[in-house]
């Protein structure tokens, strides 16, 4: 089921994010919770996917710093989202693993960026990280959501390239039932995604799909991985679960709708000749 990533237009209206995606021709959306109610209302979102006559395939739990209402820990978010999918018979539900530390965003004029300065011997997320280790099959059963834990990118601090998150290997994200392989972040990382989509393919539920070439996010054809050869080999394997294109707002040319319509199509051209 192809299905868009509405934080592939994050700076769009919902509204018109569900509209361009059926134009183009995806099966579905993933909503990527956040700080605009619309994004977190079963009614409206229930309203908007018959209007588009597009259903929502997937809910990503919120990793915005501020999200009105909700807390900021991830635990809490997680759930209230996954009452959101129950509220929407959605079935899977994406989520960002736990965080190792905390960190200092650096505000400057002087840099090009806004640069993350780890603190390491400030934790975070303790609770969370035991919460995923020991109850998440349970509430999986309880709340008959799968939850599909996220591989996540590395940070690059001058030359050296950091992992924030805990359990961000392979090995670790065999503990979880079920999984969300994003190729994106693997690039970032410089793992082979056929390699990692063989040891993480029983337990999939979810592909966030885009390319990278420096940058993540990128359309299919630009970058360095090989998502034609992991598209054929989803064929091959007959995969059932969800492919979720996540691209950034900028490659699609968020800002010139007919660019944004062109580059849609194009995508969804692509998932279904490569697949």
């Amino acid at each position: 089921m192809l299905a868009l990533s509405t934080g592939s237009l994050y700076n769009y209206g919902l509204e018109r994010a569900f509209a361009l995606a059926a134009e183009a021709g995806f099966a579905g959306v993933e909503v990527l919770v956040d700080e605009r109610w619309d994004t977190r209302q079963a009614d409206f979102l229930d309203g908007l996917r018959e209007r588009c006559q597009l259903p929502i395939l997937s809910l990503h739990s919120p990793f915005a710093w501020r999200v009105e209402g909700w807390e900021v820990e991830q635990l809490p978010r997680l759930k209230k989202t996954v009452a959101l999918a129950q509220a929407l018979g959605v079935e899977v539900v994406v989520v960002h693993l736990p965080f190792r530390w905390h960190e200092m965003l650096i505000l400057s004029s002087l840099l090009p960026r806004r640069p993350y300065l780890p603190i390491p011997g400030w934790p975070r997320d303790g609770n969370y990280v035991r919460w995923l280790s020991d109850e998440l099959p349970t509430y999986e059963a309880e709340t008959g959501v799968s939850i599909g834990v996220e591989n996540m990118p590395c940070r690059r601090w001058g030359l050296w390239r950091l992992n924030p998150y805990r359990l961000n290997n392979l090995r670790g994200l065999q503990r979880f039932p079920h999984l969300t392989l994003d190729t994106t972040h693997f690039g970032t990382w410089g793992i082979d995604i056929l390699a990692a989509y063989e040891q993480m393919k029983g337990r999939l539920v979810n592909i966030h799909l885009s390319n990278y070439n420096g940058h993540e996010h990128r359309l299919p054809w630009e970058g360095i991985l090989p998502l034609t050869k992991l598209l054929e080999r989803l064929r091959r394997d007959g995969y059932r679960g969800r492919l979720t294109v996540e691209l950034g707002p900028d490659v699609l040319g968020a800002g010139d709708d007919d660019l944004v319509r062109q580059n849609l199509a194009r995508v969804v051209s692509f998932c279904r000749s490569s697949g």
